[in-house]
């Protein structure tokens, strides 16, 4: 199984790392690196893939909160199995320790060993469960203050109407205590969906998906039982009903066709077919409470318009707009729009729209390509970028052919594309005064969204 496991800073800095079988040399921490930072396999790879072999030796890696989680192995294993028990690991350590990044990695090293020793016992996984784990556990946490980095996760921007969700909410220890010992009693339930558009050249919409993740952390003490209700008109299965595009806005209610979805291995479906309710005892720690896909046409939050046409000898111009398709309530945040341009384009120049604020322009000549970033875009609003290209001397064939897609990544908190919603999140009550507090978010990210030239 696993011979070797160790955690890389984005320097190569070694952070953690645990040999258990002795089978690979020791220098594989600065071999993996040296592949990674210098990755060359075909025109196309920018990047290293998750799972490749160097010398005989296995290198399979992931990347969680800016830190390269890696493990090695001589012998032929599922590359799926260690992805995944990658990602675990980084959960269970995440649980622990509340921040993860480097910074918390080095002051709570003897955690983190202590943690990878129950985990892992001779290169075989054990147990990732924050819940069992506990038991066996017995060092302390050292907190490191979360307030003076940059969240993570889009957890720490969300809203909920006046409120702002606290800033260290997601970023808690399941074992260590509030100030003053005592533990504030509370629930998190994160629903994150990541969506796959491909537009057409006239705009059209040729494919879309929404990949979703019900998560759950909960901080409450005694793991009293809990229902999370769903939509009532919630439907699983393709022939659910006929296609809601265009039908209601996403935060309106309305038939929701799920193609299909698993659950956490806590949940309780007793009364799921009947009144769309999920009863579960959470386990410590952060966990998935359902997946779910959905194939389904649904209104894409963004519209995206590309053209690149000839402007004289030698030239062409390039025109982006994007319009928002969400209410003006709404606001995207941390948007990339990107465009590959043709290969012997040699000097680009950038127009934004007058009176543009929070927006950077860039022309990538290592790999040739534009790249517009905006800080923000409100619900309804449009934005245009122009953009004009130089070429030397010799002549250049189909512009259409040679340039593009436009591909563009975003972030939309609460605003969720298929309309799933969580009608009521009830807890088991221990006494009259017993009220925890409830976090109910939603967010939509960019998986593919993609618009042909």
């Amino acid at each position: 199984m696993i011979s070797q496991f160790f955690v890389l800073s984005q320097r190569g800095d070694n952070i953690v790392f645990r040999d258990y079988r002795g089978e690979v040399p020791k220098g594989s921490a600065e071999i993996f690196f040296r592949k990674v930072k210098f990755w060359k396999e075909g025109d196309e790879a920018e990047e290293a893939p998750p799972v490749f072999n160097v010398d005989g030796v296995n290198y399979i890696h992931a990347k969680v909160a800016g830190l390269m989680f890696v493990a090695t192995t001589r012998l032929n294993v599922s590359p799926s199995l260690f992805l995944e028990l990658l990602q675990r690991i980084a959960r269970v350590i995440k649980d622990y320790l509340g921040v993860l990044n480097e910074d918390s990695l080095r002051k709570n090293f003897v955690l983190v060993y202590e943690l990878l020793d129950e985990v892992i016992d001779f290169g075989y996984p054990q147990n990732t469960s924050t819940e069992v784990l506990k038991s066996y556990i017995f060092n302390e946490p050292i907190v490191v203050d979360s307030s003076r980095m940059p969240p993570l996760n889009p957890a720490a921007m969300f809203m909920q109407g006046a409120k702002r969700m606290p800033g260290t909410a997601v970023t808690k220890s399941v074992v260590a205590n509030e100030p003053g010992g005592r533990k504030r009693e509370e629930i998190f339930v994160d629903i994150i969906e990541k969506i796959s558009v491909t537009f057409s050249s006239s705009g059209y919409i040729l494919t879309s998906e929404v990949d979703g993740t019900i998560q759950m952390k909960s901080y409450l003490s005694g793991n009293p039982d809990i229902r999370l209700a769903l939509n009532e008109d919630l439907s699983i299965g393709r022939n659910g009903g006929s296609s809601m595009y265009g039908s209601r806005s996403s935060t309106g209610g309305g038939t929701v066709i799920l193609d299909d979805c698993n659950f956490h291995e806590s949940v309780h479906l007793d009364t799921f077919d009947l009144d769309r309710t999920l009863t579960l005892v959470p386990p410590d720690g952060e966990f998935s409470v359902m997946n779910y896909r959905m194939t389904q046409e649904f209104k894409p939050p963004f519209r995206i318009n590309a053209l690149i046409e000839e402007a004289g000898q030698l030239k062409a111009e390039v025109i982006i707009k994007i319009r928002a398709d969400f209410l003006p309530s709404v606001t995207a945040n941390t948007i990339t729009i990107q465009m590959p341009v043709p290969k012997y384009t040699t000097r680009v120049s950038f127009e934004l729209e007058a009176g543009a604020v929070g927006q950077a322009t860039d022309f990538k000549e290592t790999n040739k390509r534009l790249e517009w970033c905006l800080n923000k875009i409100v619900g309804g609003s449009e934005h245009t970028l122009r953009a004009k290209l130089t070429f030397p001397q010799e002549s250049h064939g189909n512009l259409t052919k040679e340039a593009g897609p436009v591909s563009m990544n975003f972030t939309i908190p609460m605003y969720n594309a298929s309309r799933l919603q969580v009608r009521y999140l009830q807890i088991a009550k221990k006494s009259k005064t017993y009220n925890p507090y409830r976090w109910v978010r939603y967010v939509t990210q960019a998986n593919s969204y993609v618009a042909r030239l």
